[in-house]
């Protein structure tokens, strides 16, 4: 195909330009790397290569100045403003750079565009002290405003000081070179009659470049090509040529020599084809999809690229392409905050910037399960990290120092102090445990160099990092702790890439929008064609106003508009095939509905334009129960259980859900144990019944008087503390949630007391016959064939007025009704209605089966939650609904229907021919 810089260099030799004394400046240096490629096709001996520079390149060598990095700008600012400000009024560096970033933009853009500084700080205090007036009527005003309205008038100041200092150090940021570029160019005018200039390519251009580029055309000494479409051009609301048909109409130049280029590619027939595709992935997903139709036509992708409007797309198409894709570029490079090193070095200054002798659990289990960081724990086989972290679950650990995380283990004493200690010492301390880890990883890896080649690359780049951050504060000295650090840190992990190596000039091209200026495909894919995205839509990151910006000729985000939309039309130019693709989902964060370039294209109806909408293939994928089979296996660890005994809790876990029973009591799952950072339900209970046991396991066969549970109500919260220290272990109980349910476990305790001394003052007789008795109780089940046993606890047994009571405590809320049953087959059935009941019953069974008590009896929950209705009996009904007739004795008859459930259930739990089958829970 015949690409644009192909035709500028067709008409130079057509106008026998001298190549070699001719200068190229173009837009970036990706578009000077394929012009340079092309030169051979026009040359038939050989010459000295021209010189190709981007304009930011031309500009600097214009200006004398070297260039200073982003973040040493910051660094250079704060020293101006630290240099103005009064010290009452002076904020920390962290502080500052929240918005002297934001500050350096609005120079960059005024000298950019050669604003007279002084004017425009002017006009924005005399803004300020208007708007002032209008919100606020305070007389006299207020410090907080006096600081503010400060602040405004001093920006004359501090850029006078920044600029001037940088001056005398023939340094600057980009904008300061092109206002001094200016400066020299009549210099430089005078001093290189002869050369010559050829600009190609350009679009947008501030106020310097135009200048510049004018005044080297008015004195012969450039040729400008422009690469513009009649379309646009005769368009005037279009767009595409908002900036080129300012240039052409204002320009002197143009008034008397010819406008070169307006084409007419973009007319000629394309194959354009439209995708909403859901989500951002579904994107990716889908350019991997075009790709391998494509590659039975160009297995090369020569003449192919995939320009990508949202750049956090590049890892997920990455990881999209065919597997047989050959040459492949990445023009733009990978974020170095996508690295997954970068999360290690955030987390590690988060949790310093918040105390550095004690860690939160989460924070310390984040670090030592990164996978950077887990291997290094390693030693002779043993993980060490593991073992920390499981003692920090054991002995529940909220809060943990060094010096406990040392007494965990006995080895990598070395590496916790890396992590953990001295970051409160000073910056440089904190930046030199960093390279110290760096380097301990690099060992590491160099013992498998080979497979560890890209985490390498990572370790050299952050390396890079800290080591820039020593120099810029020990040049500067404006870090004074670790937030600042991170502020820092975060700053220069933004602008800062991982990049990649490829064939710049074969195969597969990955770009971003501005990176495909000046260059032309045959074959386009782009990506993330939402409003908000391409365009990117109303952002105003300035502390100058909009009006302001329009009074002085600044860009606002109309013009930022029109630049992407030149970019998005200068691709389709000279393309054949276009593949445009949109997210279908709205979604504020990252783009909302397709772009108005999709839709202005539609409207056009110039080229036929193929627009699908493509729905994921979700196949149809019944949900059927699990289903457990019953191997061989499986009934001999089932007649293990049998043996030492079903609790009532398994048997009514396997009503609920046999596929739970499997997991928990087959193939002996549990649940993770981790830390109760707030105190868990079942551990409340768990201190409820043990502190109940403490008072009254001594009272067994004696009656209960009030001196007795008057006595005992004087040490409950010495008796309740006790008990969460064995239970919640190193737990926190004295501040937040953990306190209020410490005092609600003594209050249910006092509650408890409370009722049992108003039953006694009442005139009941209390007897206490048994506390937490354990059961191991036989069943016979002839039809099985094997030893089957009841076990479980009866938290206990009294004598009430006479009758016996079997009583279960339980912390949480039950009612009347869920004890109550119509039909026995129900207890097995319905696990929400009839577990309650169920669970009496079995505990009734056991210990009667077990001769500690004689029938009948009276079986029952006392609720924590609702002791208003005292001891819950087990109730049976003759019929559902009111008026049933209701029998609370618990008989001889009540458990021989019982028993006959509850052999039906172990029946169906040891049968071979029936599965596990799981419920709808």
């Amino acid at each position: 195909m015949r690409t644009f810089i192909f035709d500028v260099l067709t008409d130079l030799k057509e106008k026998q330009t001298n190549l070699t004394e001719t200068t190229f400046i173009l837009p970036s240096k990706r578009a000077g790397l394929f012009l340079k490629h092309q030169l051979h096709k026009f040359i038939n001996r050989p010459i000295f290569s021209p010189i190709i520079l981007s304009i930011e390149e031309f500009v600097e060598d214009l200006s004398a100045l070297k260039k200073i990095p982003n973040t040493e700008l910051l660094f250079l600012f704060y020293n101006s403003y630290k240099q103005l400000t009064p010290k009452e009024d002076l904020e920390s560096f962290e502080s500052f750079t929240k918005w002297g970033q934001l500050l350096l933009q609005d120079f960059n853009e005024i000298d950019r565009y050669l604003i007279p500084q002084e004017k425009i700080f002017n006009y924005l205090s005399a803004i300020k002290e208007v708007e002032h007036q209008h919100w606020s009527l305070e007389t006299p005003q207020t410090d907080f405003i006096k600081k503010y309205l400060s602040f405004w008038n001093k920006l004359n100041s501090y850029y006078n000081d920044f600029t001037q200092s940088m001056l005398d150090e023939n340094s600057g940021y980009q904008g300061l070179m092109y206002r001094k570029a200016v400066e020299n160019l009549n210099a430089y005018i005078q001093n290189n009659g002869n050369k010559s200039h050829v600009f190609l390519g350009f679009n947008a251009l501030n106020t310097a470049e135009k200048k510049i580029i004018e005044e080297l055309l008015e004195h012969n000494l450039a040729q400008i090509y422009w690469d513009i479409d009649a379309t646009f051009i005769e368009n005037r609301i279009h767009d595409a040529g908002f900036f080129t048909r300012q240039h052409k109409t204002k320009w002197n130049y143009f008034s008397h020599q010819p406008f070169n280029w307006i084409t007419s590619h973009y007319s000629k027939p394309k194959n354009i084809s439209i995708y909403g595709i859901p989500k951002q992935v579904g994107q990716a997903k889908y350019i991997g999809n075009i790709l391998k139709d494509l590659q039975e036509e160009n297995p090369s992708f020569q003449n192919t690229a995939i320009v990508l409007g949202d750049e956090n797309l590049l890892i997920p198409v990455l990881n999209s392409l065919p597997k047989n894709i050959g040459a492949l570029n990445i023009t733009m490079g990978l974020p170095l905050k996508s690295v997954p090193l970068a999360s290690l070095f955030q987390t590690l200054l988060e949790i310093h910037k918040k105390d550095s002798k004690t860690f939160y659990f989460k924070d310390l289990i984040k670090i030592l399960s990164h996978q950077f960081i887990r291997p290094l724990f390693i030693v002779e086989g043993v993980d060490h990290a593991l073992s920390i972290i499981n003692t920090i679950n054991n002995t529940n650990l909220v809060y943990v120092t060094l010096t406990k995380l040392k007494e965990m283990v006995t080895e990598c004493h070395e590496l916790l102090d890396i992590l953990f200690l001295d970051w409160d010492t000073s910056i440089e301390q904190v930046i030199e445990n960093c390279t110290a880890l760096i380097l301990l990883l690099k060992t590491h890896l160099d013992k498998n160099k080979s497979s560890n080649l890209l985490a390498l690359e990572y370790l050299f780049r952050f390396n890079t990092l800290f080591n820039e951050l020593s120099r810029l504060n020990t040049t500067y000295h404006h870090i004074k702790d670790v937030s600042a650090l991170y502020g820092v840190y975060k700053e220069i992990l933004a602008s800062e890439t991982l990049d990649f190596q490829g064939e710049p000039l074969q195969g597969l091209q990955i770009m971003g929008m501005l990176e495909s200026r000046v260059l032309d495909f045959e074959t386009v894919i782009i990506s993330s064609v939402n409003e908000g995205l391409l365009p990117a839509g109303k952002s105003n990151n300035s502390f100058i106003p909009f009006d302001v910006k329009l009074e002085n000729n600044l860009p606002t985000f109309k013009e930022k508009d029109a630049v992407y939309t030149y970019h998005f039309y200068r691709l389709l130019q000279r393309a054949k095939n276009v593949y445009i693709l949109y997210n279908t989902e709205a979604d504020v964060l990252v783009g909302g509905e397709k772009s108005r370039f999709i839709t202005q294209l539609e409207i056009e109806n110039i080229h036929n334009i193929n627009h699908n909408i493509i729905a994921p293939e979700v196949p149809i994928i019944k949900s059927l129960p699990n289903s457990i089979q019953k191997t061989s296996d499986v009934i001999t660890t089932l007649k293990s259980i049998a043996e030492k005994g079903f609790s009532p809790s398994s048997l009514t876990n396997y009503i609920r859900n046999p596929i739970d029973f499997y997991y928990e009591k087959v193939l002996g799952i549990k649940e993770l144990e981790d830390v109760e950072e707030t105190v868990a339900a079942n551990t409340l209970g768990t201190v409820v019944h043990n502190t109940l046991e403490a008072f009254y396991k001594p009272l067994e066969g004696q009656f209960l008087t009030p001196e007795i549970i008057k006595a005992h109500k004087s040490n409950i919260s010495k008796t309740v503390t006790l008990h969460f220290k064995k239970e919640y272990k190193a737990g926190d109980i004295t501040k937040g949630k953990n306190l209020i349910i410490f005092e609600i476990a003594k209050r249910y305790v006092a509650n408890f007391l409370d009722l049992e001394l108003k039953q006694l003052e009442a005139g009941n007789t209390i007897k206490i016959l048994a506390i937490e008795v354990n059961n191991v109780v036989p069943i016979n089940i002839p039809e099985l064939g094997f030893p089957i046993n009841l076990t479980g606890k009866v938290d206990r047994v009294d004598e009430y007025n006479g009758m016996v009571r079997l009583i279960d405590y339980k912390t949480g809320n039950v009612q009347q009704n869920q004890v109550e049953i119509v039909d026995w087959e129900d207890l097995t059935t319905d696990y929400t209605k009839y577990s309650k009941s169920f669970q009496v019953l079995t505990y009734s069974y056991m210990m009667s089966q077990s001769n500690h008590i004689k029938l009948p009896i009276e079986a029952g929950i006392i609720s924590f939650k609702n002791l208003n209705s005292g001891f819950i009996k087990f109730t049976k009904k003759d019929k559902a609904g009111y008026g049933a007739r209701k029998e609370a004795l618990i008989t001889q008859e009540t458990l021989s229907h019982f028993e006959t459930e509850l052999k039906k259930l172990i029946v169906e739990i040891c049968n071979p021919t029936i599965d596990f089958v799981e419920k709808e829970v």
